[in-house]
């Protein structure tokens, strides 16, 4: 786990006190039901409501002996009942209190990491806004392709997260599921009443069908989400770590007064926490692995998805938290260099305007294999001996043929390029009545 750099609200989903807390409030609504069924007198019921605690220290100790966790929490509050600890626990077996506790924690988790990413949302928003028309070069390989905006850049990471909020809203729901169903599932020594009645007071769906587990199909689900989630911070953080390279420099993460970049070289200002992004997302990928392979178990359960899971919940929960809002930090603080931005943009003297050449030629009347042989001689020459292109194109004779000084020099207009921005915008719910620069 990695819970020095989590946010104390996540830390505290996964923290024993939390968890068994959960375990009480499912054992005396379990006991409230019995008695609104006639199973245990209701003077009981209200005693246990009352009187039902746990020390964690006891608990603890009592492990050690039992070796067991839920029959250590169960002894340990069955201490402070008396004669009402006999109705404690009736029914029940371990993984009711367990999963259903793991479904009120990763709805929790999810609730932070929902707010999360509503935050990353508006901060995207304003920044993708804010560079709507800062013109900057588009690249595939690696290698520049043509013009496109750096707002456009921030755009498709606001829509990517809009996405993933959907899926996280999806996921918040789907692993809300509890059960108390009894040793296999077949509600044998107690009644299904007891389990709606739980579950619907914690905000529960109840389990359709259950083992003495729920199905870890849901879980994996959930897990593998977080993952997804993780690997959209991956992909952002990437691309603002090729964006600060030395020979780009378009656009940097925060700087902090006072940080230093390395320990040798005094210069240095690394995308750290970019870097850092992208590495915790490998863990998360591994998490959902496990998670994955917690779905085969033995009938009606074995317990070796319950080791993994004690670390993948929690680690995968506050590792997400943690780099959704570092990146929020990077998106917020994000230093953009405009002037480089046009720098790159004339890099290849021209080259990137190849494309429209490639169509006006093609209005023209050429086949599109005649006008991409034209355009690419001219293009190569550029590359290979850096010269002009607009310069080769306009001397060149064959060129000639086909379109006039005015027509070559509307293929080379950034404008045309950039016509539809505000289209792009709109289409994923971002207004542009605030403008750019």
């Amino acid at each position: 786990m990695i819970p020095r750099y989590s946010l104390p609200q996540m830390s505290a989903v996964w923290q024993d006190e939390s968890k068994l807390s959960k375990f009480l409030e499912i054992e005396v609504l379990t006991c409230e039901a019995y008695a609104k069924l006639g199973r245990i007198p209701k003077d009981a019921a209200g005693k246990i409501r009352r009187q039902a605690k746990f020390d964690l220290k006891r608990v603890n100790k009592l492990e050690e002996a039992t070796q067991h966790d839920v029959v250590a929490f169960v002894s340990c509050v069955g201490e402070s009942l008396g004669p009402y600890a006999k109705y404690l626990h009736i029914g029940l077996t371990s993984s009711d209190l367990l999963d259903t506790t793991l479904a009120l924690q990763a709805k929790e988790a999810a609730e932070i990491l929902i707010e999360d990413l509503e935050r990353l949302l508006k901060a995207l928003a304003k920044k993708a806004r804010l560079y709507k028309d800062m013109v900057c070069m588009g690249r595939t390989h690696g290698v520049h392709a043509e013009p496109t905006t750096f707002g456009l850049k921030l755009a498709l990471m606001y829509d990517e997260t809009q996405r993933n909020l959907e899926r996280l809203n999806w996921e918040k729901t789907f692993i809300s599921v509890g059960k108390l169903s009894g040793a296999v599932g077949t509600y044998s020594n107690i009644d299904p009443r007891v389990e709606a009645y739980v579950c619907g007071k914690l905000g529960l769906r109840s389990a359709r069908i259950s083992t003495q587990i729920i199905s870890r199909d849901i879980h994996a689900e959930f897990i593998n989400v977080l993952a997804l989630v993780g690997s959209s911070l991956e992909k952002f953080a990437t691309e603002i770590r090729h964006l600060q390279r030395t020979e780009v420099l378009e656009a940097e993460e925060p700087f902090g007064r006072g940080q230093k970049g390395s320990s040798a070289m005094p210069h240095k200002r690394n995308p750290v926490i970019c870097e850092r992004i992208c590495g915790l997302a490998r863990i998360l990928r591994a998490n959902a692995m496990a998670a994955l392979e917690n779905v085969n178990l033995w009938h009606e359960r074995d317990i070796s998805h319950s080791s993994a899971e004690r670390v993948i919940f929690p680690d995968s929960t506050i590792a997400l938290d943690y780099m959704l809002n570092k990146f929020i930090e990077v998106i917020e603080g994000l230093k953009v260099y405009p002037e480089n931005m046009l720098e790159n943009l004339v890099r290849t003297k021209g080259l990137i305007f190849s494309q429209r050449l490639l169509l006006m030629l093609m209005d023209k009347g050429l086949k599109r294999s005649t006008a991409y042989d034209l355009v690419q001689v001219l293009a190569m020459k550029s590359w290979k001996e850096k010269l002009n292109f607009k310069d080769l194109v306009s001397r060149d004779k064959g060129i000639a043929n086909y379109l006039n000084a005015k027509e070559i020099e509307s293929c080379f207009e950034l404008d045309y390029y950039l016509r539809n921005v505000d289209k792009i915008f709109k289409k994923i719910g971002l207004s542009v009545k605030d403008g750019g620069i």
